[in-house]
């Protein structure tokens, strides 16, 4: 068991022996700005190439599997450790939320777990406190959050492929790039990757600025975070940001049955399957501590 959990035996170096954690591409950090760029501007190719059925499938397809990579992996696994895996489907799952192309793991986890420490307050990633543009993509160019904080992710950074993949975190998107371009051509390209990876991006740095303003309060959290269910179709779940602020701890963000959460519906067809197990949850108590409204119906829990 301790092969399969990533722990005891299996093979870990110190994480001083490390050093730069982000690689030349992070270093270099006006060739990756021209990049996100040229992501969004490519994506106007499509009044060039068109809209061909196998193209638009090929669209949804990398924007659901990146999305389940961002929410179920970079999120609820390395941010919040809400689960466990073995080791080596860890860097699989890694791998695809690497081609998100939203940086590498230890980047991502310990970017959030900061925003979750600092939240709403200063040293915040990116709270709308410093204005909705910031805090949806603005922080994205602040220069403070550009390195990994390896201090933040150390439970993680102990692992040499992770530590790799983090620092060469332009493989993934690369490869998803070519595969696009290999099963549909230009337009599989344009919509694979150019369109599908605008959308995940603006879909998923909606968590961070509109569910902080728009949305309803379940909880009394210490910070402004909000239920938007608009946002949790868009991110398969993570608009219920309310009830994650409250317990950040949970596999599971949609806490009532009418709040979809398809994150968690996969992470439990992965954990039926053997290849993720103790799926965290909340309890009755914790579900009803710090209520701001005691009752609530499917019809009152819209923004």
């Amino acid at each position: 068991m301790a092969m399969a959990t990533g722990e005891s035996r299996e093979e870990t170096t110190p994480i001083h022996d490390y050093g730069e954690a982000d690689g030349w591409l992070t270093r270099t950090s006006k060739v990756s700005k021209i990049i996100f760029f040229l992501i969004h501007l490519s994506s106007l190719l499509v009044l060039l190439v068109g809209a061909p059925a196998e193209a638009l499938i090929l669209c949804a397809a990398t924007y659901a599997i990146r999305v389940f990579g961002i929410t179920g992996v970079y999120h609820r696994y390395f941010a919040h450790k809400t689960y466990k895996t073995s080791r080596t489907f860890q860097f699989i799952l890694a791998f695809i939320a690497t081609a998100a192309t939203q940086k590498g793991p230890l980047w991502w986890a310990a970017t959030h777990r900061r925003h979750h420490r600092y939240s709403d307050l200063p040293g915040d990633v990116h709270s709308p406190k410093d204005g909705f543009w910031y805090s949806h993509i603005g922080w994205i160019f602040d220069g403070r959050w550009k390195g990994t904080a390896l201090d933040l992710i150390p439970d993680f950074a102990k692992y040499p492929e992770i530590r790799w993949l983090n620092n060469q975190h332009w493989v993934p998107p690369l490869s998803l790039a070519v595969l696009c371009y290999a099963i549909g051509g230009l337009a599989g390209l344009v919509w694979g990757f150019s369109v599908s990876t605008t959308l995940l991006w603006h879909s998923t740095f909606s968590v961070n600025s509109l569910c902080h303003i728009w949305g309803s309060r379940r909880y009394g959290t210490t910070d402004t975070s909000r239920n938007n269910w608009l946002v949790a179709i868009l991110t398969f779940g993570e608009g219920w940001h309310n009830n994650h602020h409250h317990y950040m701890s949970s596999a599971r963000m949609g806490f009532k049955w009418w709040e979809y959460d398809i994150t968690y519906y996969i992470l439990r067809i992965l954990g039926a399957l053997g290849l993720v197990w103790d799926l965290r949850e909340p309890s009755e108590g914790v579900m009803r501590r710090n209520l701001l409204e005691k009752t609530e119906s499917p019809s009152s829990s819209n923004a």
